[in-house]
């Protein structure tokens, strides 16, 4: 085998070392390239502290003899030439520390590594995949996101489901059963658990070795790629769970990757994550904000990927194993130099922030001094209504302040409503779970909880498995109860899911001005001695609203009157006590006339009946005049927004 030493250019080194070579992957990593028309195969590693990098891999019974890497610059890259096409072949950097110790390391820039247990990266080219998804990247750059709807079904690949043997479905096998699965309950996205390659199936990919390589667990890189295509030509948008926080410290990982501490940061203090038991990325680096900033713009490049979520970002701005609160401007430097990045590549991507502080203006642009997010988890609404639901509903009049106290800052950012994996898992119970009560209290509780969370301003994000109303927490090693729906309160949980999708995303004022103090309006805020609460969601159009009445406690009332912002006719369109959902049918059949008797602050009024621990929507009749054939004018009513069902 002929063996040589092809150089990068000086200006993709100069902005590797800058900080500012987004394309990093291109530089370094494996490639399959030409020269004089034959197929060679090129590897290229950072290492500055190594005395010696050789390539090893099945191509060369692992025998690194031969094999050396020739050091390009000062800085520590190194690069080799084989005159073979390597396609699918195994291999790993044999480096020689200063201390002469000989390490074994995955390639940090790899796009395929080898299935779990072992550890090699695998040569393979990204080329050659058909992209359909024309129509969906079309549509998406036309979308104001601030103003449509957004719900995120958040799966974890590897315990969604499984084959009857308990073996994973691939990748192609998801796009089968979980793309169908999702359309049908109505959400707008699914995010993923980690995908980039991670030893440990317990880490659920939050500790990552391969930030460029999607896990092989479920196959190779063009059959997610089919997925990602197929999400997108049933207009599913695709968002990841990315850490670039955090890595794992498995010998084959970026840990100490020349011996050095290289990736990390170099005190002890700052490196140890030791919640995680994992090493924090120095982002201080120019070098890692290359590598972490190209794995970004890869997955989108490569993968037509539609947003990411940033996991921890609290551990990038405030320095880990301090005490109190210790701003890290490193750390807060790089996401505005990401989010910035990304958005210059593609406006059209969400990034989210997965945020419990109180840091200020997260989703402000970098230009007006924010973070430069789009989006941020509303931790604190997540902690205050589970807390409140937790509570035995004649207790709850003491903690009536946490259903009411995220309005008071419900627009100060750009949120998304999670109900996440982290909330289902570790002894914390499953949703339905944790509503307190007998079982069919159970079940009225979580309907009217999930509700109010369509109700409350923000996009809505939640985990797998809610839908069959699991009372067991998420088993991460074991699929989800499936035989759950084979039982009736379960299966009409599952429609009522449906319905409070389909509602949300035909209905404008649920969605439309989610970020604005025009798209809310309390009716009443302070009935704490009935735990009922009250209020309206407007769109940008006049007289377009819905009309929001919450008990969240078990008794029944008939003419309870509340107070409406506009005269007219009401009609309930949905009612999480109805029969059909598992409810005892305390609802409202007929259209609710207001009258013109002021109450809470409205200048209208109605009178309906509201059910046990549930949740009624009304919305608005409008009257419309069409003329027919004789000039003649005929009035009819019809429920604003209304579609007929298909």
């Amino acid at each position: 085998m002929v063996v040589t030493t092809l150089f990068p250019s000086d200006y993709q080194v100069h902005l590797f070392h800058e900080g500012t070579l987004y394309e990093s992957y291109k530089l370094l990593g494996s490639h399959i390239i030409e020269v004089n028309n034959e197929k060679w195969t090129k590897f290229s590693v950072w290492a500055p502290n190594a005395l010696a990098v050789r390539v090893v891999g099945d191509f060369n019974n692992w025998n690194g003899k031969g094999y050396s890497l020739h050091k390009i610059n000062k800085q520590g890259i190194w690069t080799i030439s084989l005159n073979e096409n390597l396609e699918g072949s195994l291999y790993k950097y044999e480096i020689i520390t200063e201390s002469e110790e000989i390490l074994l390391k995955a390639d940090p820039y790899a796009f395929y590594s080898e299935l779990r247990p072992n550890t090699a990266s695998v040569v393979y080219s990204l080329d050659g995949f058909q992209w359909e998804d024309s129509r969906w990247m079309n549509y998406k750059g036309k979308r104001n996101i601030l103003a449509d709807p957004v719900s995120i079904y958040e799966v974890h690949l590897g315990s969604w489901k499984k084959k009857e043997d308990g073996s994973l479905l691939s990748y192609r096998e998801l796009a089968v059963e979980l793309i169908p699965y999702v359309l049908e309950l109505g959400f707008t996205h699914i995010e993923l658990l980690p995908i980039i390659e991670h030893p440990l199936d317990i880490s659920w990919g939050y500790q990552g070795t391969g930030y460029f390589s999607p896990t092989s667990r479920y196959g190779t890189p063009h059959e997610f790629m089919y997925f990602i295509n197929e999400c997108h030509k049933n207009g599913l948008g695709v968002i990841l769970d990315w850490v670039p926080g955090h890595f794992c410290k498995d010998a084959h990982g970026l840990y100490q990757f020349d011996g050095s501490y290289l990736y990390d940061y170099h005190h002890e203090n700052d490196r140890e994550n030791r919640v995680w038991g994992t090493a924090n990325f120095n982002l201080s680096r120019h070098e890692v904000q290359s590598f972490l900033i190209s794995s970004a713009l890869f997955w989108i490049r490569y993968y037509h990927i539609d947003g990411f979520r940033l996991d921890a970002v609290s551990n990038l701005i405030y320095w880990p194993n301090r005490q109190g609160k210790v701003e890290n401007s490193d750390g807060a430097a790089f996401l505005k130099k990401l989010n910035t990045v990304v958005f210059q590549y593609d406006p059209t991507v969400l990034m989210i922030a997965e945020d419990s502080t109180d840091w200020p203006n997260v989703t402000a642009p970098v230009h007006y001094n924010g973070l430069g997010f789009n989006y941020k988890w509303n931790m604190g609404w997540m902690n205050d209504v589970l807390s409140y639901m937790e509570t035995p509903s004649e207790y709850r009049w003491k903690v009536h302040e946490k259903m009411t106290f995220s309005l008071l800052y419900a627009f100060n950012e750009n949120f998304v409503l999670p109900f996440s994996h982290d909330e289902v898992v570790h002894g914390k119970k499953s949703l339905l779970d944790k509503m307190p009560g007998d079982y069919w209290q159970k079940f009225a509780q979580l309907r009217l909880l999930l509700g109010y969370m369509i109700g409350h301003p923000g996009k809505k994000l939640l985990f797998m498995g809610f839908e069959l109303g699991h009372f067991s927490e998420w088993k991460d090693k074991e699929q989800l109860d499936w035989h759950l729906l084979d039982y009736d309160m379960h299966r009409k949980m599952y429609a009522y899911v449906k319905e409070l999708l389909r509602l949300y995303k035909r209905s404008k004022p649920l969605y439309e001005l989610d970020h604005l103090h025009d798209g809310f309006e309390w009716i009443d805020v302070n009935n704490r001695e009935q735990s009922i609460f009250s209020f309206v969601r407007k769109s940008s159009k006049e007289n377009d609203l819905l009309v929001f009445v919450c008990n969240f406690t078990p008794a029944v009332y008939h003419d309870y009157r509340i107070g409406v912002p506009l005269k007219g006719a009401y009609r309930e369109i949905l009612n999480s006590d109805q029969d059909s959902f598992g409810g005892s049918g305390v609802i409202n059949k007929k259209v609710l006339q207001a009258n013109e008797e002021a109450f809470h602050g409205k200048p209208y009024s109605i009178k309906l009946s509201i059910p046990p621990f549930g949740i009624s929507v009304l919305r608005l009749v409008k009257q419309r005049k069409e003329r027919k054939g004789d000039d003649k004018e005929k009035v009819h009513s019809y429920a604003i927004g209304r579609r007929k069902r298909k």
